[in-house]
């Protein structure tokens, strides 16, 4: 087991995935994050059925960041209720768990 997490979120468009990013990575609580356009997310919310157009954001941190690098994401996000989930790294190459942990601390 590694000190290594991926996290989840979803992010409306561009400039508030942007921005997402951009505060992770500048407060060192992220090494790297994907973002991925074009998703589809079906979903419900307040009783209604939604379908969104999304950027999926895979954030590589550390667990011992994520209740910082949450609360960066919720100030900075646009929805009341955003995804945010850790995924723990159960394994992975040494070296880039190495990098990942240097760029977190």
């Amino acid at each position: 087991m590694t000190d290594a997490i991926l996290v989840l979120c979803t992010c409306p468009d561009e400039a508030s995935a942007d921005l997402i990013c951009e505060q992770l990575l500048s407060r060192n609580l992220a090494a790297c994050i994907n973002q991925l356009p074009g998703l589809t997310s079906v979903y419900r919310w307040q009783g209604q059925i939604e379908r969104s157009r999304e950027i999926q954001l895979i954030i590589k941190s550390r667990d011992a960041l994520f209740e910082p690098l949450r609360q960066c994401i919720q100030d900075h996000h646009p929805y009341k209720v955003p995804e945010i989930l850790a995924l723990p790294i159960v394994q992975g190459h040494q070296p880039y768990l190495d990098w990942l942990t240097q760029e977190t601390s």
